[in-house]
């Protein structure tokens, strides 16, 4: 069991991809979980309350600022480019929405496994995860409501309760069950990041299977923003962690909280509450995001031995 959930956590890009082609050829395998899937994102969000070291944040928290400036750039960057992106005339109002609610969503769990692949600042990522999952109950319906509601009407509290539903009630959960699992703490750990990837690509699976009939006149444009609002995200983290004067394994994790948005929370409030074409963007970032997190990961962490091997490399 241990290995088929690891193996599904180190895959989750092909996997997703996998899912997602399925569901565009036969989507009715997916179709199924059409009344669960916010059960399934729930999961992934008690799954990252089992993982979450506290000692790790606790020591986080004492540089405020850090973290301040990491939540502001996650609230702020990444919906102003995503709204920017949305304006794009040939999207759909409901494809343009989708965009700004990925847009505003908190930094993914998977993140935070990419910044250890990448050498960064694990507690740091881990942290920024954190507060930024426990301030969207507010922030992202707000800033939903505020950049999206011209375009299709946005009801705050719906959005914020499914929020609070789905993100922080199992999140919170999981850090009560951390106490109570004792010795099988280690296990339940090792468990926790294949169940969340499985929830994850179940979601996007069906986001691809209900939007199946709309795919083929929107995909190339979507995934085109999708590429821009990922690039974009990486750029933003980077360049503005090196100019408030971040240290290089710091630029490193801002860059990737920012270009990862937690997509699947994007995909299953767009399919609660929006025309279904609106989960599109989540879906198809989801996949891509973990692509480039992954080769970039990959990158850098080469890099950084090869910078710590030798003499230091200048960075832009």
């Amino acid at each position: 069991m241990q290995r088929i959930f690891s193996f599904i956590a180190n895959q989750l890009a092909l996997l997703t991809l996998l899912g997602a082609l399925l569901a565009y050829l036969h989507p009715p395998l997916f179709l199924v979980f059409k009344h669960y899937f916010l059960w399934f994102f729930a999961t992934t969000m008690f799954a990252l309350g089992l993982v979450l070291d506290v000692a790790d944040i606790k020591r986080e928290i004492i540089n405020p600022k850090r973290i301040a400036l990491g939540v502001l750039a996650q609230f702020s960057v990444m919906p102003l480019l995503a709204f920017l992106v949305a304006q794009y005339p040939g999207f759909t109002p409901a494809i343009a929405l989708g965009f700004i609610i990925v847009g505003c969503a908190p930094g993914a769990m998977a993140s935070n496994v990419m910044v250890f692949l990448a050498g960064g600042a694990v507690a740091f990522s881990v942290t920024l995860t954190t507060v930024a999952t426990l301030l969207s109950p507010l922030l992202t319906p707000l800033l939903v409501k505020w950049l999206g509601g011209a375009i299709l009407p946005v009801e705050f509290m719906p959005l914020m309760l499914t929020i609070v539903q789905t993100v922080l009630l199992p999140l919170m959960l999981g850090l009560v069950v951390q106490r109570w699992l004792g010795g099988l703490l280690p296990r339940a750990r090792g468990l926790a990041p294949g169940v969340a990837a499985l929830s994850i690509i179940v979601i996007c699976s069906y986001a691809v299977a209900a939007n199946q009939a709309r795919i083929s006149e929107m995909v190339l444009p979507v995934l085109l923003g999708v590429v821009l609002v990922n690039l974009l995200g990486y750029l933003a983290g980077w360049y503005l962690a090196k100019w408030v004067g971040f240290s290089v394994l710091y630029r490193i994790t801002l860059m990737i909280e920012l270009g990862m948005q937690n997509a699947g929370m994007g995909v299953a409030l767009a399919l609660q509450h929006f025309p279904p074409e609106a989960a599109l963007p989540g879906a198809l970032f989801a996949v891509w995001c973990i692509i480039t997190a992954a080769i970039s990961s990959s990158w850098l962490r080469r890099h950084m031995a090869q910078r710590a091997a030798s003499a230091p490399v200048s960075l832009p």
